[in-house]
């Protein structure tokens, strides 16, 4: 009886912790299929401009992790996830009354800004209540879920931009998150206890650092995971263009898109079984060095050529992504492993480390995309093999220390 309870407590602290995470997806690529009339009703010229819509937040997400991480820290998990949803809410009402690019992405940055709690504290939770390749299975898991809204979230919003307009868009994101917060408020613990908190003040934000910084394991992983990130944020924030605008096929975009999605959230649920048998460390090398040779493959074959057929390039695309999965859990456990007293700071500055890396990344290579997709997957390229040069290096260097695998150990069950 204890070990069904303990099961099923284990499961709802998954699903908690992916709707968390997953309201950022959401809110992120159900605007995917709204992004060209959201243009023309604000007067964004160039398809290239609206891209930003999807950069900002996030950047935002990346600028409110270096409060809403502190912050948890000294005053609880549970309130700062309050403010942050708080902070979605009022950001929510600035866009759909936006009337100007500017304000639009005024918006759209404190978005971010708001459910940079919810993502950077979840993480925070889990890591309180697990370490080792078992915080990285439950990450896994906690990724898939998260990974696989995209798969529905743009064909959704094509509905309710179908059906309703933009707007509708925005206003079922609010009603999602507080359905969200509530089921939070009730059913979730405070994992940081009174005795562990710090007091909030720049001291504490500097120590932090100090213990991030000092950790070449911390810092060295989610730099791997900035430049990964960036490839992702590249095609997250290029694929209407790419799909529906160079390909025609506008109507079609949510499915590929979901096809995609899919595909990485396989890998990341094959990556919650094989962590455990391979490793952190061995899988996230193999799957980095998949990444980069799939895109030098892509380049080679059609470099100075016009776009393949749709079905060779997502083709190409479900290989490429099939690899993200077995990185993006993978890279935030291992940067996360040695931050467990730090774990609100640490889950912050890993995450704006990973941001201000992955924003001008997919700025850069989004600028372009004009006629061609051959630039993103030239990107793809650069990023995947800086992460495997420092993947390489960091492997050798953990040898050296006779560092092999992770140690297994749990703390204790998220609920």
């Amino acid at each position: 009886m204890y070990k069904v309870k303990k099961q099923k407590s284990q499961l709802e602290f998954i699903a908690l912790m992916a709707s968390l995470m997953a309201i950022v997806s959401l809110a992120m690529d159900a605007l995917l299929p709204a992004l060209g009339v959201i243009g023309e009703y604000i007067g964004i010229t160039g398809v290239n401009n609206t891209q930003m819509l999807i950069t900002m937040m996030f950047l935002g997400l990346g600028i409110g992790q270096l409060i809403s991480g502190p912050m948890s820290d000294s005053f609880g998990r549970k309130p700062v996830i309050y403010g942050g949803f708080g902070l979605f809410l009022i950001a929510s009402v600035i866009s759909t009354t936006a009337s100007s690019i500017e304000i639009m992405i005024i918006g759209r940055l404190l978005q971010g800004i708001g459910l940079s709690t919810p993502r950077t504290i979840s993480m925070a939770i889990v890591r309180d209540s697990y370490s080792g390749n078992i915080m990285a299975r439950i990450m896994s898991f906690v990724t898939v879920i998260f990974i696989l809204v995209p798969a529905i979230a743009p064909a959704y919003g094509k509905m309710l931009l179908d059906n309703y307009g933009w707007k509708a868009i925005f206003y079922n994101q609010m009603i999602i998150a507080v359905i969200v917060a509530i089921w939070f408020a009730f059913r979730q613990r405070e994992t940081h206890k009174i005795e562990n908190r710090a007091t909030f003040n720049g001291k504490m934000f500097v120590d932090g650092a100090k213990i991030f910084f000092g950790s070449k394991q911390a810092l060295m992983y989610t730099i791997v995971l900035g430049f990964i990130s960036g490839a992702f944020l590249t095609f997250l924030s290029t694929a209407q263009n790419i799909l529906g605008i160079q390909y025609g096929l506008e109507e079609e975009f949510p499915y590929l898109f979901a096809v995609v999605a899919i595909t990485v959230g396989v890998s990341t649920l094959m990556n919650g079984i094989f962590v455990i048998k391979i490793g952190m460390r061995r899988l996230v090398t193999i799957a980095s060095v998949m990444f980069t040779l799939v895109s030098l493959s892509y380049v080679v074959l059609f470099y100075g050529k016009s776009n393949p057929s749709i079905y060779v390039l997502m083709g190409f695309f479900m290989v490429q992504f099939l690899s993200i999965g077995f990185l993006f859990g993978n890279l935030t456990a291992l940067a996360m492993e040695p931050l467990g007293k730090i774990a609100g700071i640490g889950a912050a500055i890993n995450g704006f480390i990973a941001s201000v890396i992955a924003v001008p990344i997919a700025g850069y290579i989004g600028s372009f995309l004009i006629d061609s997709a051959l630039p993103m997957f030239i990107g793809f390229f650069t990023a995947g093999l800086a992460a495997t040069i420092l993947l390489t290096y960091i492997n050798r260097t953990s040898a050296n220390k006779g560092i092999v695998n992770q140690k297994v150990s749990v703390v204790t069950v998220g609920k």
